[in-house]
């Protein structure tokens, strides 16, 4: 199995809590493992592949919280169970029990309705990389020098991106409008709108980096993406990580969101 090295790097912008979460299950050669702990502190380590999942919630300080680290739990978790699986239906089943999990919580705690989060599941593993996505948080591909978004966004952005190619709105119109970070479609233990689930493997080649974050990285430009990564892909994911939240607070944005990348780079 190809080895991936990864690493999580955080801030909570100018907000005083955060609402992301994200984790990471390495595989050994054999395909066992275990779910590594979720936690706030970064982390960086070398494997043979694995499943990354990074969620960003919605619901206030508390509820927020709570749908982000739960969806990132109990994805690991049936991941972990479900090893008969295929790569897309091993994710799509994560997901689902993630959603159930939500479902379970509000009707215990009607306190609690309203609560939801956004959701990237990843493998990795010697086929490339696989996922399934809900909401607006961007997978970017990062390879020879550029960045690709791979996943779809189910935000009102793209519709206003479009009403903007037909000459209906500006684009400082577009980027200034208050939806434009709504959500079509989030994990809320509810029916799902809108679900992006990779139709085959992409494969990775070495040196390729794959970045899973919430919706906060949007203060970088793409231009401004691939230009981090490219500066700090030799000294690995930790630093790839750290320079890409390290740049989004020097932007000093006075409504910067939480934002959270979890970097996974193809050794060889």
């Amino acid at each position: 199995m190809h080895p991936f090295e990864h690493a999580v790097a955080a801030t909570r912008g100018a907000r005083d809590y955060q609402e992301d979460t994200a984790a990471f299950w390495p595989l050994d050669h054999n395909g066992a493992g275990k779910p590594e702990s979720i936690t706030a502190a970064p982390i960086a380590s070398e494997n043979g592949g694995g499943f990354a999942v990074l969620a960003d919630g919605m619901g206030g300080h508390a509820g927020g919280a709570l749908a982000s680290r739960m969806v990132c739990e109990e994805f690991l978790a049936t991941v972990a169970e479900n090893k008969d699986d295929a790569g897309a239906e091993r994710l799509r089943s994560a997901l689902d029990a993630a959603n159930a999990a939500l479902a379970t919580k509000v009707a215990q705690n009607p306190l609690l309705s309203g609560m939801g989060s956004t959701l990237i599941g990843a493998a990795f593993g010697d086929n490339g990389v696989e996922w399934v996505s809900v909401g607006d948080s961007p997978l970017y591909l990062f390879r020879r020098g550029e960045v690709a978004v791979l996943n779809e966004d189910h935000s009102l952005a793209p519709e206003l991106d479009r009403l903007v190619a037909a000459g209906q709105l500006t684009e400082d119109e577009a980027r200034r409008d208050p939806r434009r970070h709504m959500l079509r479609s989030a994990v809320t233990g509810e029916d799902i709108d809108m679900i992006d689930v990779s139709r085959q493997p992409l494969a990775l080649e070495a040196g390729d980096y794959v970045v899973l974050a919430s919706d906060g990285i949007a203060t970088l430009e793409s231009g401004e993406i691939a230009r981090i990564i490219q500066a700090y892909a030799k000294d690995g994911a930790k630093a790839v990580a750290t320079a890409l939240i390290r740049s989004i607070e020097a932007m000093r944005e006075p409504h910067q969101d939480n934002a959270t990348v979890l970097v996974v780079r193809r050794v060889g």
